[in-house]
């Protein structure tokens, strides 16, 4: 393994996806990530969504660059197996319900006392404190309480998901920056800490200045489709040709140069409409331009006129206009990692950027327990020990 993380050891305990997204992004820039499974068919993100000789093709790329090492965390010996990894880990992940790892003996105070570097990220739905911490908590509820469906859809129908587990991606983030802080913060103090995150938390964080608007003019921001109130033009409009195109011309000379683009030049030159407050009064007005432009035009044909204007614009991509676009291509974006000799696979580049040390995929997710002799056998078992924990079932 090489990469900026190259010296950090990170334990994974958990499953599905907040803790191993958190991880994930570590293995891809060089921490070296055991992650702990249970005996008994590990991650049930393995079996999820569409399916690869038996393993599901998200596992292949939730669990990259990490080792797969089967523990039953239920066994004292099991416990104790976890403890003696755990000493000399830097990252400690999980996303438990709260309080498990403290009834299984591996809670933080408990690690800290033989490790006091131990940096422990935890992640849960409602975090460690607080009336509702013992609460079940999905990606999906930490959206529905942080405020993200309330506004997602159209006013005139009920709330919608984004079609992705944004609320767990957004929290696996979070444990990666705070990770990093602490890591930094240990380099003055010598100690570990706690990096405590909620799903809920990590969605309310997105939402702009929902608050004091409330505090202030008591609104409360509604579901409003494709259009951003307040922000005019900004939407997205149907082509001839079936299509739909997103554009956002709310900058003063981008608006002017959009209606000169589009022959209006009577807009252009309104001065009602040369800054945003005037055009949001009017947005409904100047939707229905923009759309009866688009609408007469095919979609190559406006994103031509507007790339020409220097307009904000683009085509909603499905993940076919993905695979194939030139641009994902020339970032890496989309890279191809041998399955087999005669197999192959696309799979997504890594974010961010570095330029120095990037990040890269040096193999797909495991097979369950596939590096369990090797990372029992380096933390000082012996091979007897470990024929001995698989006979029990502890491994």
């Amino acid at each position: 393994m090489d990469g900026p993380l190259k010296d950090v050891k990170v334990l994974e305990l958990g499953q599905l996806i907040a803790g191993p997204f958190c991880t994930r992004v570590m293995a891809e820039f060089g921490a070296q990530v055991i992650k702990v499974e249970s005996p008994n068919g590990g991650d049930p993100l393995r079996k999820w969504r569409k399916l690869y000789k038996e393993k599901s093709l998200w596992w292949l790329l939730q669990a990259r660059n990490k080792q797969s090492v089967t523990i039953n965390l239920k066994e004292k010996d099991g416990q104790e197996i976890v403890r003696r990894l755990a000493k000399d880990a830097d990252i400690l992940v999980e996303n438990f319900r709260p309080g498990a790892l403290e009834k299984w003996g591996l809670g933080y105070d408990s690690l800290a006392k033989e490790n006091s570097g131990l940096v422990m990220v935890r992640l849960s739905g409602y975090g460690q404190t607080g009336p509702y911490r013992d609460r079940p908590g999905f990606g999906a509820i930490g959206e529905a309480m942080g405020g993200l469906r309330h506004v997602t859809g159209y006013p005139d129908r009920p709330p919608v998901r984004v079609g992705i587990s944004l609320g767990d991606a957004v929290a696996s983030l979070y444990g990666v920056i705070g990770a990093l802080m602490a890591l930094k913060q240990r380099e003055a103090s010598g100690k570990g800490q706690v990096v405590d995150v909620a799903l809920y938390e990590a969605v309310f964080s997105l939402m702009e200045s929902m608050v004091p608007e409330f505090d202030y003019y008591d609104f409360v921001r509604q579901r409003t489709g494709s259009s951003l109130p307040g922000i005019a033009p900004s939407n997205s409009y149907l082509t001839k040709d079936g299509k739909y195109v997103v554009i956002g011309a709310n900058g003063d000379s981008i608006f002017k140069r959009m209606m000169l683009a589009i022959d209006r030049k009577d807009l252009a030159d309104d001065p009602d409409l040369s800054h945003n407050d005037g055009r949001a009064e009017r947005s409904d007005e100047l939707d229905s331009v923009i759309g009866a432009w688009c609408a007469s035009h095919d979609l190559l044909h406006v994103l031509d006129v507007l790339e020409k204007a220097e307009v904000p614009s683009g085509k909603i991509y499905d993940v076919a206009d993905i695979v194939s676009d030139v641009h994902y291509r020339a970032r890496h974006m989309i890279q191809e990692h041998r399955l087999s000799e005669d197999e192959s696979l696309l799979i997504p580049g890594i974010v961010p950027k570095l330029s120095d040390t990037p990040g890269k995929t040096n193999w797909l997710g495991p097979d369950l327990g596939e590096h369990t002799d090797n990372v029992l056998t380096a933390a000082g078992y012996e091979v007897e020990e470990i024929e001995d924990f698989r006979r029990r079932k502890i491994i």
